[in-house]
């Protein structure tokens, strides 16, 4: 098919005058090489995070906008102790969109290149915030017959992350996982998949409605931090399930010293030897979000066997090989409409991911809501 000379994409930008812009650009069509795609993006979600690069350290409360379709631009300020961290991308137009599917309309000379062209596709890599991508063919995960590109848009971060703690929780000798912010797309996925395997799952929220979403769902644990008994129910649920790893994705504030503390109050429950050490069973907390932008705070009171650490699903699947990868990526297109179905409840166009307005509502990450972005539209 004749493709057009120039696409659109979405281009982040902070300036040493403390400002955030995101603008379209007009890029020249690329060229694939022989193991290439290129790909229609037809639909890219917007996850949490995406919001790293996109926004940054930007008061997105007090963003404006500028323009109509192709010229739109939003401006936001940056908050003042965001400056000095966000200095290295000072002038840099950044593309932003982590994943995204659509069909593949063009394709290097290799044979297996070639096999994807008309197919739809998920592939992700970053700047999928834009009307095409051009991407190496072994990266594209092909959907199965009748799966849209919007079934298949959300296919890689939050299915592999959730799929990858499970793998993390295996190969480090853990039995069951604490999970925070819990009524997520990416924890309501995790429930599922959870269930489907026999694994406990304690789930940590702070609102009642977000409690009856996930009880509603076949949750069995489900701990309220608004509460006050919350460190009992926690405790409670760590005991009966014997989770020794959680995943935190608030990263700061004192949730992941609470985890480890009722970790560690629910093993004093198990008759043993004393000891000033604290309990002998290994406790980890991974923090892999910051919705919590503020610094972890730790109160060491949970012995000596214990860890926090960051973790990223980039990482873990570089760790644990090709082959991991692989089979969890065939799970998920296998499951796409089940346990690794997204819902979304607004589908915006590029220029509409521009409009303050809109801007607002996505970047609060609200339980329930969920935006899509069609660049067809």
């Amino acid at each position: 098919m004749s493709l057009p000379a120039t696409y659109l994409q979405l281009l982040s930008t902070v300036s040493e005058q403390g400002h955030l812009t995101i603008a379209m650009a007009e890029k020249p069509m690329p060229v694939p090489k022989p193991d290439q795609i290129v790909v229609r993006i037809e639909a890219a979600p917007i996850n949490p995070s995406d919001h790293g690069v996109m926004f940054g350290m930007a008061n997105i409360a007090e963003a404006t906008s500028t323009g109509e379709g192709k010229a739109r631009i939003l401006t936001a300020p940056i908050i003042a102790q965001g400056m000095a961290r966000m200095k290295a991308r000072f002038g840099q137009a950044l593309p932003i969109g982590n994943e995204g599917a659509g069909t593949v309309v063009a394709a290097g000379s290799e044979a297996y290149a070639q096999s994807l062209i008309g197919k739809v596709v998920a592939i992700m890599g970053g700047g999928m915030y834009a009307e095409y991508r051009c991407v190496p063919a072994m990266m594209a995960m092909p959907l199965l017959d009748g799966h849209t590109a919007k079934d298949g848009a959300s296919s890689f971060v939050n299915p592999l992350t959730a799929l990858s703690m499970l793998e993390t929780m295996r190969m480090e000798g853990h039995s069951a996982l604490v999970h925070t912010a819990a009524a997520s797309n990416l924890g309501q996925m995790l429930n599922r998949i959870c269930q489907a395997d026999g694994v406990s799952l304690v789930n940590i929220v702070r609102r009642d409605e977000q409690v009856k979403l996930l009880r509603d769902m076949g949750a069995k644990y489900v701990c309220n931090s608004s509460d006050d008994d919350f460190a009992a129910q926690l405790t409670d649920a760590i005991h009966e399930t014997g989770a020794t790893l959680a995943f935190d994705a608030t990263g700061g504030g004192k949730l992941a010293s609470h985890i480890l503390s009722a970790m560690e109050a629910a093993a004093a429950r198990t008759p043993g030897a004393y000891s000033i050490y604290g309990s002998v069973e290994h406790k980890q907390v991974y923090l892999y979000g910051s919705l919590d932008m503020s610094a972890t705070q730790l109160n060491r009171a949970y012995g000596m066997a214990w860890g926090v650490g960051g973790w990223l699903l980039p990482n873990f699947l570089a760790k644990a090989g090709q082959e991991v990868a692989m089979r969890l990526r065939a799970r998920v297109a296998k499951d796409l409409k089940t346990t690794f179905a997204s819902h979304y409840t607004d589908e915006i166009s590029l220029a509409d991911a521009l409009d303050a307005s809109l801007a607002k509502r996505y970047n609060a990450k609200r339980t329930g809501e969920k935006f899509l972005i069609n660049p067809t539209l």
